[in-house]
Formats: C-alpha cells, structure tokens, sequence
C-alpha cells in the first residue's frame, strides 16, 4: 500500500510556529519512545516522519522544545532513518518537551493523534544530558523476502557465503546521477538464510548502524546480485554503551577516536 502525505501534516508545523504557539527552547523531559511502521507509511521519508510526530505532540496538546534561532526546528531525534518502501516494529525516537508531562499520557494522546502507518507503542523517560541515541546505535536486523520464482536457490547460498568470506567487497550507491563506490563487507556483520516460505525465500541480515558506517538490506540484496526484494522489514535496532573516553572526546569538542 502506498501512503500519501496530507496536507494537514505538511502544513501544521508552518502554522504552529507562525501561530506563536509553538515550544520554548527550555528542555524539560526527554521521551523515548518505541514505534512501529506498517504498510501505510511505505513512502513517508525521514523527514515525513518528523513531521509526523511534531503535528502529532502539538495536536495531543503537548509543548515540544524548539532549537534556537530564527530557523527553530524541533527537538525531535530518530535513531536510524528507515529507507523507503522498508516496514519496522522497532523504530526508536526522542523528544524533548518544554513541561513536564506523564509520559504514559504522552504516549497515549500522541498514539491516536499520529499520521497513519506510525503506531507508537511504549515509552520511556531518558535523562537529559544521556547520549543520544544515533551515538548509541550500533547494529540493524532486517528479514528479507526474496520472489523466489525462476531463481536458481543455490545462487543465494553461494553469494552470502562469498560475500561473508570475503576481505572486502567493492559496491556502489546509485542516487539520480551521482555515482558513490565503497566497500560493503564492514557493513555486513551477519545474513542467514532461513530458507523458502511459499513463493518468497527468507533471509535475515545484521547490518551495522553506526553514523559512518550504515549497511543497507536493499543494497546488500543489489551487490548480491538477487533479484529486488519483495518485503524488507526491520525487526531490531541494537543500542550499546557510549564509552567514557568518547563522552570525554565530545564534551571538548573533539573528534571521536575511541
């Protein structure tokens, strides 16, 4: 199914800010909140989904906290932004609000304010001075359906074992007219085939998910040389402990080295 952008979403956050109504910059709370995408949200990009949970806190009645500056934006994180045509039950966002609330009420009033296919389910408080969640980040799962009509299904065994073999593997994104080649294999941390269900085979992939290093279940599927998937549904986001000497790196400015 495909989902449209309604004008409401595109609009509210315009008129919010014009409104004067809008959040202050003072961060109060920091939300965690867990959020599944179905079906009907196949074709709302990063953005969209920002959009979508600002119009969705603003109509639940709650103050969300802006940036400063005359191009305020709200202070709203996604952990890892979902490509498109990708399904996910386990898709994190954070959010600052301007006054405290009960989360639990939070998540209950923005649940059935929100755009249709984003379904939040569970909330958590976060402490506000708490890494972020993109630096937390560290691996992706995905399971993929493969049409396995006319393809040959040691093809598949043989590409996963050299590619998971392999010191390196050259690949290249393709994005309108430019042209970008990397090495794919640190991206690949593991895929398994699971083998065939009806038509479609199933193969799970751990993909890393770091700011730098981000691995792609579309594109692993291309460098394979398979046939476009049928189904891409991301199933888990793994955050780890940010060590000290990064926290330390950050806290002076500097790059990270740890």
């Amino acid at each position: 199914m495909t989902a449209c952008v309604s004008p409401s979403l595109k609009s509210s956050a315009a008129r919010w800010k014009r409104s004067g109504l809008r959040g202050s910059s003072v961060k109060a709370q920091r939300l965690r909140f867990r959020y599944r995408v179905t079906e009907n949200a196949l074709s709302l990009g990063n953005r969209d989904i920002v959009r979508a949970w600002e119009s969705a806190v603003q109509a639940a009645g709650f103050n969300l906290a802006y940036s400063e500056g005359k191009r305020a934006a709200p202070q709203i994180a996604i952990a890892a932004p979902l490509p498109l045509g990708v399904t996910s039950g386990c898709e994190l966002a954070e959010l600052f609000l301007a006054e405290f609330a009960n989360p639990e009420a939070v998540l209950a009033a923005v649940a059935a304010s929100m755009a249709s296919g984003i379904q939040p389910f569970s909330v958590e408080e976060a402490g506000l001075s708490a890494p972020s969640l993109q630096s937390r980040l560290r691996w992706a799962e995905y399971e993929v359906q493969l049409p396995a009509e006319g393809l040959d299904l040691q093809k598949p065994w043989r590409a996963v074992d050299h590619l998971l073999n392999a010191k390196t593997w050259a690949a290249e994104y393709r994005r309108e007219t430019k042209v970008r080649l990397y090495d794919l294999r640190p991206l690949v941390l593991d895929i398994q085939i699971k083998g065939q269900d009806a038509d479609c085979l199933l193969l799970n992939m751990r993909l890393r998910a770091e700011p730098d290093l981000t691995g792609r279940a579309d594109q692993v599927i291309l460098a394979l040389g398979l046939p476009p998937a049928s189904r891409i549904h991301r199933r888990c986001l793994y955050l780890g402990e940010v060590s000290p000497a990064v926290l330390a790196f950050r806290r002076a400015g500097q790059p990270d080295e740890a």
